[in-house]
């Protein structure tokens, strides 16, 4: 924990060390990967942009203390619906002024900027590296020197190198470990890796030369530092094979190609005491994966037993995919054995939505079909999930799946997307401390999980400080002081981040919000959401976190009373059509109408169609409400004629696994207690079932709409309104 301890110091604490002026470093970009959707300064110093892959970009820059980093998009109006900086638990929120967002680091950070929920293939996503001055190279003639500038050439280290890569020096090929033993390479250099795989097609598992960015094949006590990939063709993008004792360090890895597939952060096959520690990877597959082998799709390769995986760790990482799983171990039919690997104290910055097969979760743990293998001691532990899907697939067979931990998993402004699963000879799994906000699961059903035949898990608390707290008032506006409270603990630090770019210490503070434009800059209809967090840590070092949503209310809506008898629930009509997202149902005639206790709607046969649900919701107190919107094809919501939330286009599960992922939006306004109208819309195309509606306010903690806080116009009341 020092690692992460240490991390949360400079970050968090702000501590009187830091240098009050510091010394920014950047090398430059060559001209053909500069980007131009970007223009950043550091300290007031322009700093090169580079282009990575798909519609990625990124900066790095070395840093000696604290720095103001100001960001300007070419694309006008990019900011309008928000920024989204990550990891969440940095408490960041920039200063928006057109298309300039602005904001200060206290130290050095891996962070991914974005537009809110815009994170999938096709987002245009800056990542931010601010690190260290890297050792100089070393004064040894042995040691392999490689200057700033552009190579075009694959890096073939021998047994015994050392290599240094100068900060500014980009190679157009590969680093290849290949049957090499006792090898370095440091310094801060950048390989860029656009290989010959087919875009079409899953190549990308070879294990040959010039196929990855980094491979290895039979290599042993391999030490990377420092080293930036960019991979941009269908290809796996670091893998070990048959290799022992290889650590990276400050590795930066951010992939992205047209197939949005089979381009994994990091493969494990069978090789062991591997290490990743103060990383970064930006994946198009699952963002680390374990196997025995890969040797191909064909039967006997499937079948070849592979060696064991065995004693990996990733540590102090930022994680991010835009499909698949951050964690996946075993494949149908595949035979091998694993054990001890350890995710610790790092950031779910975008997990993967949808599924292959088996839905997707920080652990996809796929052991289908014949697969047979003993595997243990996996231990996830001091987590914090951002974007994410779910938490966890487990399926083994034959013969067993035994010791999995997760341990202080903290969902900080979130709820799952999908349920989690635990299937087949699965034993001895422990959940202590897993967080959704403020509430801890406790059951099955807290987390979504089913089990099947799997032994049942064991829900814990392990013993330290309790992160929870209240706010007072639970309804207030810009200006007006707000006092958080946290639950007693003694010799316990509290350290807040109140969303807005500010934080305090102590039990109880005072705080005011200045403004009503939310954590995330999108409080576009006169209600901001802050995401709230609060860290505490005790004497021992045991520490815990929680969040909670708060609403500043600047533009109230008052209730109305309804023009008629109303009847519980809603009232539905059905629009048909072949539609890839929702059309303006307002130019649409509805072919079947009907009343629905909750949002439902009976298609009477139809296959395709569009849904729209209108009606009263009933608002309990005053206060400011956050709506979230979960769907598969899309949905919109409509609050006293406001658009709330609006569901991302669809997003087509693979593998065969039918229809859509699920996607979610959300927004919040400021409500006056009693009726407001409702009006919902979902596009019924790929997939199954109506929209998920939930809701969170003053005293409510997060939860779907009852369907007894629905009403409707009586349909004689309508019709004789529609005659007046």
């Amino acid at each position: 924990m020092l690692g992460f301890r240490s991390l949360l110091i400079v970050l968090l604490a702000f501590p009187a060390l830091v240098h009050a002026a510091s010394h920014v470093q950047a090398a430059p970009v060559p001209p053909e990967m500069q980007s131009t959707a970007f223009t950043v300064t550091v300290n007031g110093k322009l700093v090169d942009v580079a282009h990575a892959a798909a519609s990625y970009d990124y900066v790095s820059f070395d840093t000696t203390g604290k720095v103001t980093v100001e960001i300007t998009a070419a694309e006008p109006g990019f900011w309008d619906h928000g920024v989204d900086i990550e990891p969440w638990r940095l408490g960041l929120r920039p200063v928006r002024q057109g298309q300039t967002i602005r904001f200060k680091l206290e130290g050095p950070a891996k962070l991914s900027i974005s537009r809110p929920r815009d994170f999938l293939n096709h987002a245009h996503m800056l990542f931010l590296f601010a690190g260290t001055p890297p050792a100089p190279a070393l004064r040894d003639p042995a040691v392999h020197v490689y200057q700033a500038g552009v190579y075009h050439q694959s890096l073939n280290p021998k047994s015994g190198d050392t290599l240094y890569l100068a900060p500014g020096s980009y190679f157009y090929g590969s680093l290849n470990f290949w049957k090499v033993d006792n090898v370095k390479v440091l310094g801060r250099g950048t390989i860029v890796y656009d290989g010959p795989q087919d875009p079409a097609t899953d190549e990308g598992w070879m294990q040959k030369p010039d196929w990855h960015c980094v491979d290895a094949l039979e290599a042993h006590n391999v030490d990377v530092e420092g080293l930036t990939c960019i991979i941009r063709s269908r290809t796996w993008s670091i893998q070990m094979k048959d290799s022992k004792g290889i650590t990276y360090d400050d590795l930066r890895v951010i992939g992205g190609n047209p197939g949005n597939a089979n381009q994994d952060g990091m493969d494990w096959l069978g090789s062991s005491d591997g290490l990743v520690r103060n990383s970064f990877f930006r994946a198009s597959d699952d963002v680390i994966a374990l196997m025995g082998n890969w040797d191909g799709y064909k039967d006997e390769d499937l079948l070849r037993p592979g060696k064991d995986v065995q004693n990996i760790v990733v540590e102090n990482s930022q994680l991010s995919t835009s499909i698949s799983n951050i964690v996946r171990a075993g494949w149908p039919r595949k035979i091998f054995n694993s054990k001890s690997f350890t995710l610790r104290d790092s950031d779910i910055l975008h997990g993967g939505i949808g599924a292959c097969g088996q839905t997707f979760g920080v652990l996809g743990f796929w052991g289908a079909n014949g697969s047979q293998g003993d595997h243990s001691n996996y231990t996830f532990e001091n987590l914090f999930l951002d974007n994410w899907y779910s938490l966890v697939q487990i399926e083994q067979k034959q013969p067993a799946i035994h010791g999995f931990v997760f341990r202080n998993i903290w969902a900080l402004d979130q709820p799952p997307l999908a349920g989690s699963s635990l299937t087949g000879a699965v034993s001895g799994v422990v959940f202590d401390n897993i967080k959704f906000g403020q509430k801890v699961a406790a059951t099955n059903a807290d987390l979504l999980l089913s089990t099947d035949d799997a032994e049942p898990p064991r829900f814990d608390v392990t013993p330290g400080p309790m992160a929870s707290f209240t706010i007072d008032p639970p309804t207030f506006g810009p200006g007006q002081k707000v006092t958080f409270t946290a639950r007693t603990s003694p010799h316990t630090e509290f350290t807040w981040l109140f969303g807005d770019g500010t934080q305090a210490h102590g039990r109880k503070v005072r705080h005011l919000f200045t403004d009503a434009d939310g954590t995330d800059l999108d409080g576009a209809n006169g209600a901001g959401r802050f995401r709230v967090l609060l860290h505490t840590e005790d004497e021992k070092a045991r520490q815990d976190w929680t969040s909670q949503g708060v609403v500043a209310v600047a533009q109230w809506h008052d209730a109305a009373e309804p023009s008629g008898p109303t009847l519980p629930g809603l009232a539905f009509q059905i629009y048909p059509g072949t539609w890839t997202e929702l059309p303006d149902l307002a130019t649409e005639h509805a072919a079947l109408s009907g009343e629905a206790s909750n949002l439902n709607a009976n298609g009477q046969g139809y296959i395709e169609y569009a849904a729209a649900w209108d009606g009263f919701i009933d608002i309990p107190a005053d206060g400011g409400y956050t709506f979230h919107l979960m769907d598969r094809d899309g949905a919109r919501v409509v609050i006293d004629g406001m658009q709330v939330a609006k569901t991302g286009p669809p997003f087509a599960q693979v593998c065969g696994s039918p229809g859509n992922a699920m996607r979610y939006d959300r927004g919040s306004l400021g409500l006056r207690a009693g009726r407001h109208s409702l009006h919902v819309e979902e596009l019924h195309s790929a997939s199954q079932g109506p929209p998920r509606l939930l809701w969170e306010g003053p005293s409510l903690p997060l939860t779907d709409v009852p369907a007894a806080d629905y009403s409707h116009l009586r349909q004689d009341s309508v019709r004789a309104g529609n005659r007046e």
